[in-house]
């Protein structure tokens, strides 16, 4: 009697911890964003706050709004000012599309006129006689994604009270994870219903997979993307920032990358007689942002996450797809944990069935 009275106890406590979990995800849904963000800046942030409480300890307080001073001035302050040249430049151009000032199709027809007679009789020959087809559904996508992307910069403008807000918090929470991370941290992992060992490869696999992801994904996207703005700015292609960070989200993706950006218009401007500008961007994306990423990632990184490139890219879409921005880090970590948690599976099975052999 006692032992069904306790299993009925832990059941009860188990039901009340699942409901006020549940309750409490539905308070906070509304800047889900923002503590998602504040929880990734704190665990990147991390190293620096453990760096400079190791100067003044017991000034936890101090160490961590240090940290913070230095995360609004060296990240804060610039992604604040170059996002609002971006949502100037996405306003033209999505006013520009609107009006037919930009055109993608008669963009296409001009290359197509520049083709090389022999090249244009051998798409025709090939069945692209509808060529202007093709043209009309590729300029119809690209246009579409471009407005959609300038859409939503405008909608940030137009709800800056909500992302002001939002962001506070994420600033506000995000000095509290630093200063008190790592006692949370032990919590978390004592509080997991699994082994001690099993939770503590679980949230070293966490912390490192964000850590590489935005060191080594982000960051280097944010740097190729930067690297390509600089290049069109420098060949007067307009909206260079917008492009710039259509570069930087494409960066995320393993093998095209930012080349599915800056080869078309490489192509558009040998074809429209800019050959000088053209040879520029060529140079550019395979010299210098091509280069980036294998300069910067094993630096930035520092160790394999174990996830091969084609779950980094099936998983990062997925990820953009529901959770939006967040999703970059969001789906790769969601499949970490995945490897991680079938291979301590395996390794447990394979444990018990050595066990049982050796018992037989």
């Amino acid at each position: 009697m006692t032992i069904d009275r306790r299993r009925f106890e832990d059941g009860g406590l188990i039901l009340f911890v699942v409901l006020v979990t549940i309750a409490t995800g539905a308070v906070v849904s509304s800047f889900a964003g923002a503590l998602l963000w504040s929880m990734l800046a704190a665990i990147l942030f991390q190293p620096l706050y453990r760096r400079l409480l190791a100067r003044n300890p017991k000034r936890e307080n101090r160490a961590a709004g240090l940290t913070m001073l230095i995360i609004t001035v060296a990240v804060v302050i610039p992604a604040l000012v170059i996002g609002t040249m971006v949502v100037d430049q996405a306003s033209s151009v999505y006013t520009s599309i609107r009006s037919g000032q930009i055109n993608f199709a008669s963009y296409f027809a001009q290359v197509h006129d520049a083709l090389p007679g022999r090249l244009r009789r051998l798409m025709d020959g090939a069945g692209l006689g509808s060529f202007e087809r093709t043209q009309a559904q590729a300029s119809n996508l690209i246009g579409s994604r471009v407005s959609s992307i300038a859409s939503q910069a405008l909608s940030i403008g137009r709800d800056a009270a909500a992302f002001v807000l939002a962001f506070g918090i994420a600033l506000y929470v995000t000095f509290f994870l630093l200063r008190d991370g790592q006692r949370l941290g032990a919590v978390v992992k004592r509080s997991l219903p699994l082994e001690p060992s099993v939770s503590e490869r679980l949230v070293s696999k966490f912390v490192a997979v964000v850590r590489a992801t935005i060191k080594g994904s982000v960051i280097v996207g944010l740097v190729q993307g930067g690297l390509g703005a600089i290049t069109f700015w420098i060949v007067g292609v307009p909206a260079a920032l917008l492009w710039g960070l259509l570069m930087a989200v494409t960066a995320l993706l393993p093998a095209v990358g930012p080349a599915i950006i800056w080869v078309p218009v490489a192509i558009y401007l040998l074809a429209t007689n800019a050959i000088w500008q053209g040879i520029v961007v060529i140079i550019s994306g395979v010299v210098v942002i091509g280069m980036a990423d294998n300069i910067l990632r094993p630096i930035l990184v520092g160790r394999d996450t174990g996830i091969p490139d084609w779950v980094v890219l099936v998983t990062t879409l997925g990820g953009i797809e529901l959770f939006g921005l967040s999703g970059i880090v969001v789906g790769p970590v969601i499949a970490a944990l995945f490897i991680t948690g079938w291979q301590i599976l395996s390794e447990q099975r394979g444990v018990a069935v050595e066990d049982d052999a050796a018992a037989a």
